[in-house]
C-alpha cells in the first residue's frame, strides 16, 4: 500500500491532534491543502497573509503547549512566515512551519521565486531541512516535530512543489514523546536553602516558567515571607486575591511596589523566568534562579546559586531542605517585608483605580486638565481597560499588541479565574494580538477571546479582518484609537526629543468593520465607554469596538527618574513651539 508524500504528513500532524492548519495556498501547497480539505477533524484556515498565519499558530501552541502548524508557499509565501515565527521561536512555542518550494529540478537555478529555505530560517529555526525525495519520509517529519516539541521552538519543513503527489510506501509516523521533569543537584539545592534561610529579606521574581508549579510557589512565597513580584507572562496563573504575595510587575509597564519589593530585598529568587532587562535588577544582591535552560543562568544578572531543573519539583526539592536546615531560622520568619510591599502595592492599586474611574475628570483636577488639554474630552485609556476588565468573563483569553495596549492590559485588567493572556512579550511585535486572538478563537469558538489591539497594530495586518468573518470567529477587537505610535511616542518625549513620525491618519475603524460584515462599535464620548463594552462583549460573532483614547495619557514608568521628567518637559516645549509656528501664530 502506497501514500502520497502529502497524506503521508497531513495524516501525521490529524494523529498529533493538531486541528487547524493556517496559512494562504499557493501551488507549491496544493498537494498539502487538497490532502486537508478531505481529512476529517483537521482544518484549513485560510488567512490574507501568512504573518497572521504564522501568529496564529503560534498562539496556539502556547495555550495548549503542543504543535501549531502553518503554511506558505514558494517564496514570498515563505518569506511572510517570519516575524510571526520569530515570535513562536522567542516564545518557546513549538510551532511546525511546512514551506513550499519551486520543483526539485529548479532547485540552484534561481528559478522564479526561488528562496532558499534552509538559509531563510537559519537563525529562527531549532531544525530545518528541504525534502528532496520520498523516502525521507516519515522519518524527516518525526524529526522535524521532535525539535519542535522536544526543544519548544520552530522546526521548517520545505516541500518542493512536484514532491507532494509522489507516493512512497506507507508507514504510519512514530513520535512517540514525553514530557521529562528534571531537578538540580541536590548539593546545590542545599546551597540554595541555606542562603535562604539567612536571608531576612526575600523577594521572588516569578515567571510563566513556574505557572505549572503554582502551589509550590505559594507554598514557597509563605515560607519565605516573600513578596512576589510577577512577569507580564506571569500575569496569567499568579494573578488574583487568592495570591497574598503578589506585588505585580516590574519594569517599563510596571509599578513602584514591585520596584520596591525587588530594591529592598538582600536575596532574589528567580522561578522560571529569563526576565531580560537588565536595569531593573536591583545591584550586589545574593540572586538564585531556577529555570529548566542552564543557559539561562545568570546571563540577565550575576548568579549566586543556579538551580537547573523543572520549577516545580525544584521548588519541592527547595521546600524539603528549607524545612530541615536551622541554620540561622528560629521560629516564625519576620514578615514586615512582605507587609510593606503588599502596603505598597494596595496604595499604588487604589491610586491606578481612581484614574480608572471615569468621573475622574469631573472634579477640580479635572477642569484644569480640561483648560489645558485639547484633548481633555477624549477618553481615558485606563477606564477603558478597567471596563473590559470588569466585563469579560473569568476564562477569557487576552491578547495584547506590543507598545501601550500591553501597559493598559498590564495595570488594569487582573488575570483572575482560569484567564489565559499571550502577546509578543520578548519579540516585540507591532500587529500580533488580532491573530493571535484568531488562533486563540479556532481552539475553542465558545470560549470568550478579547484582543486589545493598538491602531498602528490593528491596521498593519488589517486585512485578516476578514478571517475573522470569513470564519465566523467570534473575537471580540477592542481598539485604543489614539491616532498614534503611543508607546513610540513616549519614548521620544522621554528622551527630550518632540513626537515625530508618530500620527496616524486613522479611518473611521468601526465603519470599516461594518463594511466587511462585522459588528463594529464606534465611542468618542467616555460616558458610553461601559455600555458599548457590554454590548461588543455581548454580541455574537466578531467585533470591532473602536474607542477613541487620549494620545496624552502616559504610564508613569515604576521608577521614573529625574533625567526621564526633564526630558519630557521639554519635549513638550518643543512640541508647544513646533505646534505654534506650523500654525503661523507668534
Amino acid at each position: 500500500m502506497t501514500r502520497t508524500v502529502a497524506r503521508v504528513i497531513v495524516d501525521a500532524l490529524s494523529e498529533l491532534g493538531v486541528r487547524q492548519v493556517f496559512g494562504v495556498v499557493g501551488d507549491a501547497l496544493n498537494p498539502l491543502t487538497d490532502a486537508i480539505r478531505t481529512t476529517e477533524g483537521l482544518e484549513w484556515v485560510g488567512c490574507r497573509h501568512e504573518e497572521a498565519a504564522a501568529f496564529a499558530a503560534s498562539a496556539q501552541s502556547q495555550l495548549t503547549g503542543t504543535l501549531g502548524v502553518c503554511m506558505g508557499t514558494v517564496g514570498p509565501g515563505s518569506v511572510h512566515l517570519l516575524n510571526g515565527l520569530y515570535d513562536a521561536a522567542k516564545s518557546h512555542a513549538p510551532v511546525l512551519a511546512i514551506a513550499g518550494q519551486v520543483p526539485l529540478a529548479e532547485l540552484g537555478s534561481d528559478s522564479f521565486q526561488e528562496v532558499d529555505n534552509d538559509a531563510l530560517f537559519r537563525d529562527v529555526a531549532v531544525f530545518r531541512a528541504t525534502i528532496t525525495s520520498p523516502d525521507q519520509l516519515p522519518q524527516m517529519l518525526e524529526t522535524a516535530v521532535r525539535h519542535a516539541l522536544g526543544r519548544r521552538g520552530v522546526a521548517v519543513l520545505t516541500v518542493p512543489g512536484d514532491l507532494g503527489e509522489r507516493e512512497l510506501a506507507d508507514r504510519p509516523a512514530r513520535f512517540a514523546l514525553s514530557a521529562p521533569v528534571s531537578r538540580p543537584d541536590g548539593s546545590a539545592v542545599h546551597r540554595a536553602a541555606e542562603l535562604l534561610d539567612r536571608s531576612e529579606r526575600v523577594t521572588l521574581l516569578v515567571g510563566e516558567g513556574a505557572r505549572a508549579a503554582r502551589e509550590e510557589v505559594l507554598t514557597l512565597a509563605d515560607r519565605l515571607a516573600a513578596p512576589m513580584v510577577l512577569t507580564l507572562k506571569a500575569k496569567a496563573g499568579f494573578e488574583g486575591d487568592d495570591n497574598p504575595f503578589q506585588v505585580g510587575q516590574t519594569g517599563l509597564i510596571g509599578n513602584p511596589a514591585a520596584a520596591a519589593a525587588l530594591q529592598d530585598a538582600d536575596t532574589l529568587l528567580l522561578l522560571g523566568t529569563d526576565f531580560p532587562y537588565r536595569d531593573w535588577y536591583p545591584a550586589g544582591r545574593t540572586v538564585i534562579q531556577v529555570d529548566t535552560e542552564a543557559t539561562h543562568i545568570g546571563r540577565r544578572v550575576p548568579v549566586d546559586v543556579g538551580l537547573v531543573g523543572d520549577t516545580g519539583a525544584t521548588v519541592r526539592d527547595l521546600l524539603d531542605d528549607l524545612a530541615a536546615a536551622p541554620a540561622g531560622f528560629e521560629g516564625a520568619r519576620d514578615r514586615s517585608h512582605l507587609e510593606k510591599a503588599r502596603e505598597r502595592f494596595d496604595q499604588w492599586r487604589t491610586g491606578q483605580a481612581r484614574l480608572a474611574d471615569p468621573s475622574h475628570d469631573k472634579g477640580v483636577v479635572g477642569r484644569i486638565r480640561s483648560a489645558l488639554d485639547n484633548r481633555a474630552h477624549d477618553i481615558r485609556p485606563e477606564a477603558l481597560a478597567a471596563a473590559v476588565d470588569r466585563i469579560a468573563a473569568d476564562d477569557a483569553v487576552f491578547t495584547s499588541d506590543t507598545g501601550m495596549a500591553t501597559v493598559w492590559l498590564s495595570r488594569f485588567v487582573e488575570m483572575r479565574g482560569e484567564r489565559r493572556l499571550i502577546g509578543s512579550y520578548n519579540l516585540g511585535s507591532m500587529a500580533n494580538a488580532m491573530p493571535q486572538a484568531l488562533g486563540a478563537q479556532c481552539l475553542d469558538r465558545e470560549r470568550q477571546v478579547v484582543a486589545f489591539c493598538g491602531d498602528g497594530g490593528l491596521s498593519m495586518l488589517l486585512g485578516d479582518l476578514m478571517t475573522l468573518k470569513t470564519y465566523r470567529l467570534p473575537v471580540k477587537l477592542v481598539v485604543f484609537d489614539n491616532r498614534r505610535l503611543g508607546m513610540v511616542k513616549l519614548e521620544q518625549e522621554q528622551a527630550g526629543l518632540p513626537e515625530f513620525g508618530t500620527v496616524l491618519d486613522n479611518p473611521d475603524f468601526a465603519a470599516v468593520a461594518e463594511a466587511m460584515g462585522i459588528t463594529g462599535i464606534r465611542v468618542t464620548d467616555p460616558a458610553d465607554v461601559e455600555g458599548a463594552v457590554r454590548r461588543a462583549l455581548g454580541s455574537p460573532g466578531p467585533v470591532l469596538l473602536d474607542v477613541l483614547t487620549n494620545p496624552d495619557e502616559i504610564a508613569v514608568p515604576a521608577k521614573p527618574t529625574v533625567e526621564q521628567g526633564w526630558g519630557f518637559a521639554v519635549a513638550k516645549v518643543k512640541e508647544i513651539v513646533r505646534s505654534h509656528g506650523e500654525s503661523g501664530e507668534n
